[in-house]
């Protein structure tokens, strides 16, 4: 009898016509499947599974339907009602889409035979839902279900949790497709809950089909499919046949051949790569084939394949003679690396014949499309129509190739594909087998298949991967066992539209296999969470989501569940992708980024996209919009994910054959090798590989052997590889452990990088210690120290926000819409901070089982270990002098791997590594006066918000909700938020609510609060309370005070969260217990940081107590109502109010300067009496000048005739020798200049430390050493004692050559702590050139002064006054060269030594080593320096650590009121911070023309004139002025905001140069315009703004010169243009500049 039988004559009369006989899979599917058993057919691609499972089905519907008369009734009569009968689930969207088309053939071929035997048709309908089906469509289903629906995992899930679950409840056969793909993820748990789930609907269970061509063990599989009923095995005898080859085009992997003729201009080591000739293979592959297949293991990779192969294939048709589109195997451009020579520029595109772009692969690479495309790139990625196009166009023939990832693995139908190629080794055989099987999609026909390692390291899994699938032997596969938080939103979704008995709900869930050994205990400790058992006023996500009632042992939902488990269902972890979306269109979906792709893209960008290019318009919160750009060069995106690591049944299997091949004769290996598919290249490679291991450390490491080899990388430390062949998921755990012994052992937190060929550490050179045995562990204690390790792991958290959010812990805020990562990570943090005081809390333990079983093969690592114990395994420790073959492929991918391991960017986890101690922080802060800072509206409302006084109760449940959150309460308190009290009796009758007495009053609780208002207050409980409630949730963990359950301090953090500051006595009145006992309570908050004293509400008084959640909101809501008080200025205004902020006035343009001392006068007038009330005054001006100052690098030259003449009337220098005699000014070089000039900062002695930068290195010779050895013994020398003390030194070091030559050798450290460090190349010493630094030689007057001020302007040595800085100024050409400062006969020398070295020296002060305390001292210097501190004048000075240093400590002002943050300056960005009085100051400036003339910012106007002359003549004294004020300043000076805080404006576009905050170079502001720019010296000038504030401008500049601040100026050129010529010259010479041959010129 013929298993055709079994059929209808229909079915039968329409296979028989259409195929010749049944295969052998469809022989034993129907065999069982007419029995009526569950049923796993696993049989290879091409052996008719899927019909064999749909033909049974579709022919009981088929005559069913001709039974009752074929077609539908016409319109007008009602229909007998119908439900769905069969159910086809997919993995994937794409074969869904699949499969329904392919059914159209027998539908239409069994109505079609039905007419023709003359009998009725058979109406047999097919709906699709899935993600992709629209709300019309869904809508559809519900009202009139289809016959057949084939869907994913999720929808079906969605289904079942709606009222369209009514259609299903015909449901006779289940079919999932693609078994093997889901049933060993989590995704597979949730499916076979959804499967029980359906079952339970329907009068009797479905019949299972599952269909894979691809399992092992097929029992495993079997069981996950059937659950509870056992499933019948049909596995006919494989008859597919693969024909695998492994291809390397290249003779040597290791030397590639030099960069082809015409590739000029780029180093050899940068063009040379394997790419260009992978790509060139494999063009000529698929122009030899009709249809082909590329993989690639990454998106990023097939977009760049993609591309490439289309510009080749262009180049080709064009003739191009380049080296890829010749027949000669030349490498061409490198694939990795840019081209600089043809500066990225593709054909087409106006660009020169060569390289494409496409050969750019750093971060985001760039690329041009091709006119005619070979390939398309197909990734899930690209968007579903898009992806549809893509196989419609291979299947056609119109499109020759698709570069895909896994995207194409599945049993989707790609038509007659004659070449698979893989890039890269497969990261599976199981992949492997799947890939070639798209191949040769006919039964019987041969599978072809081609792989091309990349690199030397990639031959030895793809060599073994090639040798077990022609075997067959693919990895065996394991479902999870009891995944909770799958278990967590079934439960939900399944109490949503009904009320279930917990035994029932058990007996279901224990139906499906990966539940089939759950225990009780952890079923109840779901529920326990589901039902809010754990503190949800910590963590608002934790609120109950079900209503379980223990007495009568139901479970119902609470409002709001079905659309948590529909908004928050599935299993697929949310990673924050960005979708794609063409600009203009509603729905027209491109595909979608990763999140940090889109954040270092903008507007404007072009990227590449499934080989179109596409044009980032817009940005928005969750979308990015585009529009085509074709032909336009764009770059590559990228995407970060988690790679599955090699399953460990591989990773022996090449521990196995390394073994082998390395034993075995090298002929036979050879002849190993090529048997496998490796053609001759590849075997050659991969022999002269292990051979060059071997030579390298003694060893090749397999599966019998295990090396541990030790190296020094570049900076001198340790690097220790473990070569291991185990994979990632035996590694990942041995890393954590090795990292933990590091750290306790040694004291070592080193890098430990775990990879599927071994474990890279990287080990800072600290210790002596060999260490030894980092890899030997008890194999019976492993698992308790990975354990301990994982919590606080960065995988630890990754997998704890996706298991949260499965279980509807993170729900969607808005669904629809992503959630960001940072977000997500954010919430999680919060969530796993109150979870891990509960260890037996479900998702914790969760995660746990997930990384140990999951993710990691601890049952691995365990008989590894067993194996090294037993001497089975054996470890072996080499040091080579560098990374071996095996090391270095190892390291290739070790920068990677860092950059983004775990689930925190490589950004993050350095912000982490550079926070402040905030502890510290927050003691140098000291306490805020937070009356004044908090505002009394701000209190009120946010007290009402936290009292749920802001918006009506609703119902019982938000009673209920109330309760938990704010009980116990009051009936008054229930009705004055306008609820009913009636609720509260009606929640007491649910056992969900207990009456009680607290301080003397009748109140309401929560029944979870029961053990708690015992134990904290002694409140006697109603009878009937579960006994759950009346323990405490197990804590677990040590008995310690800190883990032990605190009732009373439970019930005060409540009081403390629902309100505002409060005293303890209102919480002692409140609950009837003392004010001591309160107060006790408050002091273990406190210490914990939930609560914190203090005096907060404004108006109050005494001491108070809030929660510090609470205070943070009530700070940030104060603030941010302060922030919108304040209106925005123009950065003008910021340009006017800096300098006045200085004490700098404008210059006088109108011929007062006559009466203003000349700057740098040393005159006797009543100014500079000793004594007088003038230099007291002088002297005050100074000291507050170098407060706003200290630390800001200005040029020497400029200090004493610009910056701070400007700042002090009739400034003199002896002022600033006094305070640097006494030693209250340190002066500090920060970097030399030509002509004589440096970098000098000012600094007050105590906080010098905090504010001085490290040294700068120089190159350091033994006359350098000698003065740091000499100065560093404690005091001042003069330069003569200096001098002897030197020459002392090294006659010494004359007579001990051996110690001369030890100071004197690079690797000495000096004494004193100086670096011998190099400097770089050009920045040689004038000490060092003259060849002062001879250990034998006494050194000259000369060599020693030049050796002295190379350590001045380092930073490691200063004077106790500025003479010698002005005596070296007056020799050379400085920057800024005033009257007084002309060139002069040189001084002779005296008996104390040259006046370039006059008065003491000694060494600057070492920087202090607290970055906590630096960066707040950092902070404050900066915020009195510039008043209103933006990011620009931040980063213009280059603080230690950057702007994110200064930006904590800034946040840490603001919310301790001693700043301000606001949007103070328009177009400067949010990171605004201000001193309270400087922002009122500078809104004062915008209705004051003269404001910028008004008075020292210390001192009042009526106490001091900013210009030197008497009181009653200082300006803005008297009335407002509409006179333009303008401002000389040098362009490097901290009062000019250009270049720093604000861009500098738009120049002249004739200009050949920019302006720059230059040594030499001034600017002068009018009104805060930037009106005109002088480079060094004057001679080339730009002009900026109107020519209204030329004219003051040029008087200004006039009035400086006059005074005595510049020698001389000579204008050559202005705005690119000779001066003569350029309109700009009237002015100058009416201001009083003269003409003379050179230019316009003026003298002081």
């Amino acid at each position: 009898m013929s298993v055709l039988d079994c059929f209808s004559a229909v079915t039968r009369e329409w296979f028989t016509t259409a195929f010749a006989a049944p295969t052998a899979a469809q022989e034993g599917a129907w065999s069982s499947i007419a029995r009526g058993e569950d049923t796993l057919v696993v049989a290879p691609t091409g052996s008719g599974k899927t019909l064999a499972a749909f033909l049974w089905a579709i022919d009981r519907l088929a005559a069913e339907r001709m039974r009752d008369g074929g077609d539908p009734p016409p319109e007008g009569r009602p229909a007998a009602p119908r439900t769905c009968r069969v159910v086809y689930v997919s993995p994937l969207k794409a074969l869904a889409v699949d499969v329904e088309r392919n059914l159209r053939a027998p539908l239409a071929g069994i109505r079609q035979t039905a007419l023709r035997l003359g009998l009725p048709a058979p109406d047999i309908s097919v709906a699709i839902r899935s993600g992709d089906t629209t709300a019309e469509d869904r809508r559809r289903f519900a009202a009139r279900p289809a016959d057949i629906l084939i869907t994913t995992p999720e929808s079906l899930y969605l289904i079942l949790t709606s009222r369209a679950r009514e259609a299903l409840r015909g449901v006779e056969t289940v079919i999932v497709d693609e078994v093997h793909a889901i049933a060993a993820t989590k995704r597979g748990a949730h499916l076979a809950l959804t499967l029980e789930r359906l079952d339970a609907l329907l009068p009797a269970p479905a019949q299972r089909i599952g269909l894979s061509a691809t399992v092992r063990p097929v029992g495993e599989v079997a069981a996950f499919l059937g659950g509870a009923r056992p499933a019948v095995v049909v596995q006919p005898p494989a008859e597919k046949s693969i024909e695998l080859d492994v291809v390397v085009p290249v003779e040597d992997m290791t030397e590639l051949a030099p960069p082809a003729p015409g590739a000029d201009g780029v180093p050899p080591e940068h063009r040379r790569s394997i790419w260009p000739h992978v790509e060139r293979h494999l063009l000529d592959l698929i122009e030899a084939h009709r249809s082909t297949i590329v993989f690639a293991n990454s998106r990023r990779l097939s977009e760049r394949l993609c591309t490439r192969l289309n510009e080749l294939a262009e180049e080709r048709r064009a003739g191009d003679g380049g080296p890829l589109g010749t027949e000669t195997d030349g490498p061409g451009a490198d694939g990795l690396a840019a081209d600089p020579a043809r500066n990225g520029r593709p054909r087409g595109a106006g660009g020169a014949p060569g390289g494409a772009p496409a050969e750019i692969m750093a971060q985001a690479g760039v690329a041009a499309g091709a006119p005619r495309e070979v390939a398309r790139a197909h990734h899930g990625s690209v968007s579903k129509e898009e992806r549809s196009q893509i196989e419609e166009a291979l299947k056609a023939g119109r499109l020759p190739a698709v570069v895909a990832t896994s995207s194409l693995e599945l049993g989707i139908d790609m038509g007659a594909v004659d070449l698979v190629a893989c890039v890269e080794a497969p990261p599976s055989v199981a992949s492997c087998v799947q890939r070639i099987g798209r191949a040769g999609h006919r039964v019987g026909a041969v599978s072809r298949g081609v792989i091309f390692p990349k690199y030397r390291g990639d031959l030895i899994q793809t060599a073994v991967v090639a040798e077990r699938v022609r075997a067959g032997l693919i990895e065996e596969i394991r479902y999870p066992r009891n995944p909770l938080d799958v278990l967590a939103q079934q439960i939900v979704a399944m109490t949503a539209l009904d009320e279930w008995k917990v035994d029932e709900l058990e007996a279901v869930i224990r139906r499906a296999a990966p539940y089939a050994t759950l225990p009780r205990t952890a079923l109840e400790a779901v529920l326990d969470m589901l039902a809010g058992r754990y503190p949800s006023e910590e963590f608002a996500e934790l609120r109950p989501r079900i209503v379980w009632d223990r007495v009568t042992g139901t479970v119902r939902a609470r409002p709001g569940a079905q659309r948590l488990a529909v908004t928050s269902g599935g299993t697929i972890p949310d990673r924050g992708l960005f979708g794609v979306y063409l600009a203009g269109e509603k729905g027209s979906r491109v595909g979608e980024l990763d999140e940090e792709m889109v954040y270092e893209s903008r507007p404007g960008d072009v990227f590449v996209l499934g080989a179109t290019s596409w044009r980032i318009e817009e940005i928005t919160a969750d979308r990015v919009l585009v529009s085509p750009a074709p032909g336009q060069p764009g770059k590559l995106p990228f995407w970060h994910g988690d790679a599955p690591g090699r399953p460990a049944e591989l990773g022996r299997a090449i521990g196995a054959f390394l073994r082998e091949l390395s034993g075995a004769e090298p002929r036979a290996a050879h002849e190993r090798l090529r048997a496998a598919g490796l053609d001759e290249y590849a075997a050659r490679n991969l022999l002269a590989y292990l051979a060059e291991q071997r030579e390298a450390t003694g060893y090749v490491p397999d599966d019998r052997t295990i090396v541990v080899e030790r190296f020094r990388d570049e900076l001198g430390d340790w690097r220790v590889v473990i070569h291991s062949p185990y994979g990632t998921r035996i590694h990942a755990p041995w890393a954590l452990a090795i990292g933990r012994r590091l750290r306790e052992r040694y004291g070592i937190d080193a890098q430990a990088i775990h990879a599927d060929d071994g474990i890279v550490l990287r080990i800072p050179d600290t210790t002596d210690d060999p260490l030894t045995d980092l890899a030997l562990f008890d194999p019976d204690e492993i698992e308790r120290i990975v354990t301990e390790e994982l919590g606080g792991s960065a995988l630890f958290a990754a997998r704890f926000r996706e298991c949260a959010g499965r279980a509807l812990l993170l729900p969607r805020r808005l669904p629809g819409r992503r959630t960001p990562l940072w977000q997500q990570r954010q919430r999680a943090a919060h969530l796993l901070a109150v979870a891990s005081r509960y260890p037996s809390f479900p998702v914790v333990l969760e995660t746990v089982r997930e990384c140990l079983q999951d993710v990691f093969d601890m049952p691995g690592l365990v008989a590894l270990l067993r194996d090294v114990a037993a001497r089975r395994v054996r470890i072996v420790e080499v040091e080579t002098a560098q990374a071996s073959p095996f090391a270095a492929s190892l390291l290739l991918r070790y920068v990677g791997a860092f950059m983004y391991e775990g689930d925190a960017p490589l950004a993050e986890r350095r912000a982490q590594a550079l926070a402040l101690d905030s502890a510290l922080l927050a003691e140098l802060l000291g306490q805020a006066d937070l009356r004044e800072l908090l505002d009394p509206e701000v209190v009120a409302e946010t007290e009402r918000e936290l009292a749920r006084l802001d918006r009506p109760l609703r119902d019982a449940e938000d009673l209920a909700d109330l309760l938990r959150s704010h009980g116990p309460l009051l009936a008054e308190d229930v009705a004055v938020r306008g609820g009913d009290p009636g609720w509260l009796a009606e929640l007491e009758r649910q056992r969900r609510a207990i009456r009680v007495r607290v301080a003397g009053r009748e109140q309401w609780a929560a029944a979870e609060d029961a053990w708690r208002l015992r134990d904290a207050l002694g409140v006697p409980l109603p009878p009937g309370v579960p006994r759950e409630f009346l323990e405490p949730p197990d804590h677990g963990g040590p008995d310690t005070p800190a883990a032990r359950p605190d009732p009373l301090g439970d019930l005060v953090a409540r009081h403390a969260r629902t309100r505002g500051p409060f005293s303890a006595g209102t919480a002692a009145a409140r609950f009837g217990v003392g004010v001591a006992v309160i107060e006790d309570a408050l002091r273990r908050l406190a210490a914990a940081g939930r609560v914190v004293s203090g005096e907060f509400r404004p108006g109050g008084r005494g001491a108070e107590w809030c929660d510090a959640g609470v205070l943070r909101m009530l700070r940030r809501r104060s603030l941010a109502r302060l922030r919108k008080e304040v209106e925005p200025v123009q950065p003008e205004v910021l340009a006017a109010f800096l300098p006045a902020w200085h004490g700098i006035a404008p210059v006088p343009g109108d011929g007062a300067e006559a009466g203003r001392p000349a700057i740098g006068a040393t005159g006797t007038g009543p100014a500079y009496r000793p004594g007088g009330s003038w230099r007291d005054r002088a002297m005050d001006a100074l000291v507050d000048a170098i407060e706003r100052l200290q630390g800001a690098a200005v040029p020497a030259s400029a200090l004493e005739t610009l910056i701070l003449p400007a700042r002090v009337p009739g400034y003199s220098p002896d002022l600033l020798d006094e305070l640097t005699a006494s030693g209250e000014v340190i002066w500090a070089g920060q970097g030399s200049l030509p002509g004589g000039d440096g970098w000098v900062a000012l600094y007050f002695a105590d906080t010098a430390p905090l504010l001085l930068p490290r040294p700068l290195e120089i190159t350091m010779t033994p006359l350098h050493e000698r003065i740091i050895e000499v100065l560093s013994g404690g005091g001042a020398l003069f330069f003569r004692e200096l001098s002897d003390r030197v020459g002392a030194a090294m006659l010494r070091d004359l007579a001990d050559p051996g110690t001369a030559a030890s100071a004197g050798s690079p690797g000495a450290a000096p004494p004193g702590g100086a670096s011998s460090a190099q400097a770089p190349p050009g920045r040689t010493s004038p000490a060092a050139r003259a060849g002062a630094g001879h250990p034998g030689a006494a050194p000259d007057d000369a060599a020693l002064a030049a050796a002295l001020w190379d350590l001045v302007w380092a930073g490691r040595v200063t004077g106790d006054t500025l003479a010698p800085l002005r005596a070296v100024l007056g020799t050379g050409r400085p920057a800024h060269r005033p009257r007084t400062a002309r060139r002069r006969r040189p001084m002779l020398p005296t008996r104390s030594g040259p006046p370039t070295v006059s008065g003491r020296w000694w060494l600057v002060p070492a920087p202090a080593e607290d970055e906590t305390r630096r960066a707040q001292a950092q902070a404050e210097a900066l915020l009195n320096r510039h008043g209103v501190l933006t990011r620009g004048g931040i980063t213009a000075e280059r603080p230690p650590g950057g702007f994110s240093a200064i930006y904590q400590v800034l946040r840490a002002y603001e919310e301790s009121g001693r700043c301000r943050r606001g949007y103070f300056v328009e177009g400067l960005g949010a990171a605004q911070f201000a001193l309270p009085g400087a922002v009122d100051r500078m809104r004062a400036m915008v209705h004051r023309p003269d404001a910028s003339a008004s008075a020292h910012p210390v001192a009042g106007p009526s106490e001091w004139p900013v210009t030197g002359a008497p009181p009653s003549g200082a300006p803005g004294t008297g009335p407002a002025r509409t006179a333009p004020q303008a401002v000389v300043l040098a362009a490097a000076d901290p009062a000019n905001p250009y270049g720093a805080a604000l861009p500098w404006p738009e120049g002249p576009a004739d200009a050949a140069h920019r302006p720059g905050r230059k040594a030499g170079a001034l600017v002068v502001l009018v009104d805060g315009r930037l009106a005109l720019y002088l480079e060094r010296g004057g001679k080339s000038l730009l002009s900026f703004g109107s020519e209204d504030d030329l004219a003051p401008a040029a008087r200004a500049l006039a009035a400086t010169v006059r005074m005595g601040a510049l020698e001389k100026l000579t204008v050559e050129r202005a705005n690119g243009a000779p001066i003569t010529a350029s309109p700009i010259a009237a002015v100058l010479e009416e201001a009083g500049f003269h003409p003379t041959p050179r230019g316009l010129r003026i003298r002081a």
